[in-house]
């Protein structure tokens, strides 16, 4: 599944430089795999607040639900 999120101009050329041969996401999860958080992706103004919070609800309700379904499938 993918997301399309808002990014101003200037960062995405930063992020176009950094990436490489490599995709948006896989760039993104690079860092986020290092030890990084979401919100240490929104510091670099990669995303705004708004999104931040949209992105942190999704993924909360996610994981919510993947939890429930393993409940589910386990009983």
């Amino acid at each position: 599944m993918s997301k399309n999120i808002a990014i101003s101009d200037d960062v995405y050329d930063r992020l176009k430089r950094e990436k490489g041969d490599r995709s948006f996401s896989e760039l993104i999860e690079e860092r986020l795999d290092r030890g990084g958080r979401l919100m240490d992706v929104t510091g670099q103004n990669i995303l705004d607040v708004e999104t931040y919070e949209e992105v942190s609800e999704e993924i909360e309700q996610l994981s919510e639900g993947t939890l429930d379904r393993l409940t589910d499938e386990s009983s």
